[in-house]
C-alpha cells in the first residue's frame, strides 16, 4: 500500500505510543511522527523503534497548519493517513479507506458533515455516512499531492480545530469529492481538546472558523449534495 500514517504529535504525547502500538497490530504501513517545540521523549520508547518508523523534530514550536504542511511535503508515498494519536485502530482501517480514494474520492474519513446552509454555514450537520463538505482529523485519509495542490492546511493555524475543516472544504473547492464512512477506530481521551487551556481553544477556534467562512461561505456549488 502506498501509503504513511502521519501523527502531528503536539503535545499530550503519553497517547502517542498507544496509537502507534494499534496501527502496528493491524497494519505494516510506515508511520511519521511529527513533533515540534519540547523535544517528544515518547520518540525515544523501544515500541517506537521498528523499521516502518520515522520521525521529525522542530526545535521552534509550529502550529497546526505548518506541521500539516510539513508531513505533506516530508512524506513521499501517494496517499497519506492524517490521524490524531487519541485515535486507535481496532482493526485495518486502511485498507477499506483506500478502497473508496480508488473510487474516486480525493479524502476518505471516520468523521465529518455536511455545513449547514440555513445556519448561513455557521455549523456541520453529522449526516452519517456518505460523500460530505468536511472531514475531520482524527483520521483521513488524503491523496498527498491533491491535497498540496490544493493548498494543503493554512498555515495561519496554530490550533487545529476547525483548521481541518478548512483544509478538506478547500479540496472540494479543487474539484475533489470527499467520502465520510465507518472505520474500524476508537477514540480516547482527546487531550488536544479537552486539556488545553478553554480561553485558547475557543479564542483559535473561533478565529480558524472565521477564516473559512471568510474563504468560502457563499461558494455552494463547491460543496457536496444535500442529504
Amino acid at each position: 500500500m502506498n501509503v504513511t500514517v502521519a501523527i502531528v504529535a503536539d503535545g499530550f504525547q503519553e497517547d502517542l505510543v498507544e496509537c502507534v502500538k494499534s496501527i502496528r497490530a493491524y497494519s505494516n504501513v510506515p508511520v511519521y511522527v511529527f513533533t515540534s517545540g519540547k523535544e517528544n521523549k515518547n520518540l525515544c520508547d523501544p515500541l517506537l523503534t521498528f523499521p516502518q518508523f520515522n520521525s521529525g523534530w522542530q526545535k521552534n514550536k509550529l502550529g497546526w497548519g505548518h506541521s500539516v504542511q510539513h508531513l505533506l511535503n516530508t512524506i513521499d508515498t501517494q496517499y497519506v493517513a492524517l490521524m490524531d494519536p487519541s485515535t486507535h485502530f481496532t482493526s485495518d482501517a486502511i485498507s477499506p479507506a483506500l478502497a473508496e480514494i480508488e473510487n474516486g474520492f480525493v479524502a476518505v474519513g471516520w468523521r465529518g458533515g455536511l455545513l449547514n446552509l440555513e445556519d448561513e454555514w455557521r455549523s456541520v450537520d453529522d449526516k452519517g455516512e456518505g460523500e460530505v463538505d468536511v472531514l475531520f482529523s482524527y483520521f483521513m485519509v488524503l491523496n498527498r499531492q491533491f491535497t498540496i495542490d490544493a493548498s494543503g492546511a493554512n498555515t495561519s493555524a496554530t490550533y487545529y480545530r476547525n483548521a481541518d475543516l478548512e483544509m478538506t472544504l478547500a479540496l472540494r473547492a479543487h474539484g475533489g469529492r470527499l467520502l465520510q464512512m465507518e472505520l474500524p477506530l476508537k477514540q480516547g481521551r482527546h487531550h488536544g481538546y479537552h486539556d488545553v487551556d478553554p480561553e485558547y481553544r475557543e479564542k483559535n477556534s473561533k478565529k480558524n472558523y472565521q477564516r473559512l467562512l471568510d474563504r468560502f461561505r457563499g461558494q455552494n456549488d463547491i460543496l457536496a449534495p444535500r442529504r
